[in-house]
């Protein structure tokens, strides 16, 4: 759903800007709420799209924020994309501009560590629920939810390369068995 000119790139810039500064520990803790907004707030793709791009973006060599490009580029083609990665990009890089000499002047506050010790949890809090959403959106039926669980269970509890269970994952849905 490409959305007309001025109306799309300015909602994205809007949009992703919040978004960047919610990026604490990268963009994968802004994917719950980036799904929630170009889901169901903004309505301008579905669940199941949005993991799509996801998973292409995560695909691609490259940083993991290229999602925002795809998304952009989805709600308002080019300019889209543009305004989305810059938007991304820039509020949370100003911050981190303007706030690395004092962090690292402070490296030994008390303060300094409380915050970095409130900020953990919240971020792995944020990447799985970005996790759990994937998962809800790729989980159409039981073969894909089968999938899903076999690809964590390989990652988590062997050393199995992912590489080598993307080519697998590949391979199964190339034969069309799901």
């Amino acid at each position: 759903m490409v959305l007309p000119g001025v109306k799309g790139v300015v909602a994205l810039a809007i949009l992703f800007a919040q978004l960047s500064l919610l990026a604490v520990g990268g963009v994968s803790s802004a994917l719950p709420e980036m799904q929630r907004q170009v889901t169901i707030t903004h309505g301008w793709m579905s669940g199941q799209q949005f993991a799509a791009l996801y998973a292409l973006a995560q695909a691609a060599p490259g940083p993991n924020m290229l999602i925002a490009t795809l998304v952009g580029w989805q709600v308002a083609g080019l300019a889209g994309a543009v305004v989305a990665t810059l938007a991304l990009c820039g509020p949370s890089g100003v911050l981190c501009y303007f706030t690395a000499s004092a962090w690292h002047r402070f490296r030994n506050a008390r303060w300094r560590r409380i915050v970095q010790a409130g900020l953990t949890p919240v971020t792995v809090g944020l990447v799985m629920a970005a996790a759990i959403l994937l998962i809800r959106a790729t989980s159409i039926d039981a073969g894909h939810a089968t999938l899903t669980a076999l690809c964590t269970a390989g990652f988590l509890f062997t050393r199995i390369h992912p590489l080598l269970v993307l080519a697998v994952a590949t391979a199964i849905g190339a034969m069309g068995i799901l």
